[in-house]
């Protein structure tokens, strides 16, 4: 199939801009509650609709009166916390343009973003932040106010605001209209220099709608609950944006968690026991990593393996029967799946919160059998696709018609078109305007409404999309043999002991990999096997750890022919950060940096 187009849901035409969804429900409903928000003590009190209606007018008065105005872009640059949504929806209030910054962005990033969009005034979360963008603010000329959370930004103002009436607010409020713009997103930069992706008010609240018609039952652990989801995916990336403004404007509690720890994240998924959670695959291999490690260290590492086949069984036969092309689980399997669930399956999801039962996904491929396991051991996790220039998901496993291993087909109201070369289109309502100050970059970009991802994948006899790969990162040996890297590089990741893999062989003779590691796994990895803990260097010269490594890297090669099979890898010592410039800040493989700071090692590999 070249082409599918997902019928639009009868949702009303939008109206009015994202910050009316506030007051509508303040009005309607003051007493339900909206958010849940940590006290000074760190325990989670209730936020109404009322009070966040409040706290997003009191702002937006405090920030008319220092000069703020419709059309104006502020920055913020912070974790994921309350006062990112709060400054959000009082910036929408009065028409402003929200240009978020990631918290760990250079001063350089920030000078781009912030002189590329011509930001007015800055929100930061703490002193760091804001002698960082102290060191560039002499080259931003346009920047007037730089107000940072951590010394009482918000308090003041809400004091500058008070002697203004309401009705200034309001009257800024009903000038916003769907085609007003709401946010200007700036790219990762994997291939060059990031650029600021233009999306409406319009453009979020088709997204939002539609998701939230259309995946309802997601959000709840049963039938009657109040959805609620924690939120840890940075705010700065638009998939942690839309899970802001869906929860808004669909009325699902959410908190905010600004650390991805475990040590942090954990304790706050059982006090605030969220019904549904979105996170990017990582988390998911993260947790069920822990799981491993936890289950090798009681000695039941047998039984551990034992449930992960009978969840990856039992959900593949109860996916098999939805599609009409098996009976189900069998009843010995279904007994097994429920002895298991009662000793292993429950204590997973006891440590997310106790509560989840769905969650949903993007940002990067998911290995089917990860998902295939949370499905078994009662987690349905639904895969989805998007970019920022889309306002995240453009495609959706939907309610109850899971394919695992693909990201789903077009959500309603989206069509997805498969190029001769193999290349991702979209069109669709929550398609982007365009990039900021960009001409040329759009027209290579959007053709008439059609956005050129620069993905490659394929679209199944149901309309279901696979992604193959990046149009710009087939890598052709010095053979003429295409290869498409990704596949590779998450199967070699698959390794419990593996954090990283980036695969090589652009004009080479063949295909080689290099390969970093996932230190916590591999000190448990030791422990088990009684070594000594080992300094780097040394460690990944130890020949039991490489045997490990060439495992992951044989079965990465059964997914391909031998000319696109790798041959050889490199362990380094050193895992790629975005410290070192060799990660974007949504943690995808800045290619050409890696192989440029790694020249040495790379043509180590190609050596006689």
């Amino acid at each position: 199939m070249r082409e599918y187009t997902n019928p639009p849901l009868a949702l009303a035409p939008p109206v009015g801009g994202l910050a009316d969804a506030v007051f509508r429900h303040a009005q309607e409903d003051p007493l339900y509650v909206a958010l849940g928000r940590k006290d000074e003590t760190g325990r989670w009190r209730d936020v109404t609709c009322a009070e966040f209606r409040d706290e997003v007018l009191a702002l937006a008065k405090g920030l008319l009166a220092r000069g703020v105005r419709f059309g104006d872009r502020v920055a913020i640059m912070s974790r994921t916390r309350y006062e990112w949504t709060l400054f959000d929806f009082a910036l929408w209030t009065i028409g402003a343009q929200v240009v978020p910054l990631y918290p760990t962005s250079s001063a350089e990033q920030c000078f781009w973003t912030l002189y590329d969009s011509e930001v007015s005034a800055a929100v930061v979360e703490h002193e760091d932040h804001a002698m960082t963008i102290a060191t560039v603010i002499d080259r931003l000329p346009q920047l007037r106010h730089l107000w940072q959370l951590d010394t009482g930004a918000v308090q003041d103002l809400y004091e500058a605001g008070a002697p203004l009436d309401d009705e200034v607010v309001h009257r800024h409020r009903q000038a916003v209209t769907p085609d007003s713009v709401a946010t200007i997103i700036y790219t990762s930069g994997t291939t060059g220099r990031p650029k600021g992706c233009v999306i409406t008010h319009g453009n979020f609240m088709f997204e939002a709608e539609t998701m939230r018609v259309g995946w309802e039952p997601v959000f709840h652990s049963k039938k009657g609950d109040q959805a609620s989801t924690l939120l840890f995916l940075p705010l700065a990336h638009v998939l942690g944006r839309m899970v802001e403004v869906a929860a808004i404007l669909g009325k699902v509690k959410f908190g905010h968690q600004p650390q991805l720890s475990a040590a942090a994240l954990l304790p706050d998924l059982a006090a605030f026991r969220p019904t549904f959670i979105l996170a990017v695959p990582y988390i998911f291999e993260k947790v069920f990593n822990a799981a491993r490690r936890k289950a090798e260290k009681e000695g039941r590492s047998g039984p551990f393996e034992k449930a992960v086949e009978i969840a990856v069984k039992y959900a593949d036969a109860v996916e098999a029967k939805a599609w009409g092309t098996g009976p189900g689980p069998s009843v010995g399997l279904r007994m097994q799946h429920q002895l298991f669930d009662r000793l292993v399956y429950v204590k997973l999801r006891a440590a997310m919160g106790g509560r989840i039962r769905n969650a949903m996904t993007g940002g990067s491929g998911m290995d089917r059998r990860l998902g295939l396991f949370f499905a078994g051991a009662g987690v349905q996790i639904y895969e989805g696709y998007g970019l920022t220039e889309s306002t995240a998901a453009a495609t959706a496993n939907p309610p109850q018609h899971t394919r695992y291993g693909t990201v789903g087909p077009p959500i309603p109201g989206v069509t997805v078109h498969i190029a001769d070369d193999g290349e991702i289109w979209l069109h669709g309502d929550s398609i982007f305007q365009g990039y900021l100050n960009n001409p040329k970059a759009t027209d290579q970009t959007l053709h008439d409404g059609w956005l050129a991802t620069g993905d490659i994948g394929s679209l199944d006899e149901d309309g279901y999309l696979t992604i193959t790969g990046r149009k710009k990162e087939i890598l052709v040996t010095s053979g003429g043999k295409s290869v498409s890297p990704s596949q590779l590089e998450e199967r070699v990741r698959d390794h419990p002991l593996v954090n990283q893999c980036i695969v090589v062989g652009n004009d080479r003779p063949y295909v080689a990999a290099l390969v970093t590691l996932d230190r916590e796994a591999v000190e448990h990895w030791l422990q088990m096997r009684g070594k000594p803990a080992l300094p780097s260097a040394q460690l990944v010269r130890d020949s039991d750890l490489e045997t490990e490594v060439r495992r992951a890297v044989v079965a990465a090669n059964t997914l391909v022919s031998q000319a696109e099979s790798i041959r050889t890898f490199r362990i380094l010592a050193q895992p790629f950060t975005e410290e070192h410039g060799l990660l974007t800040p949504s943690l995808k493989l800045k290619r050409k940096a890696i192989e440029n700071a790694y020249a040495n090692e790379v043509e180590a590999l190609y050596r006689a």
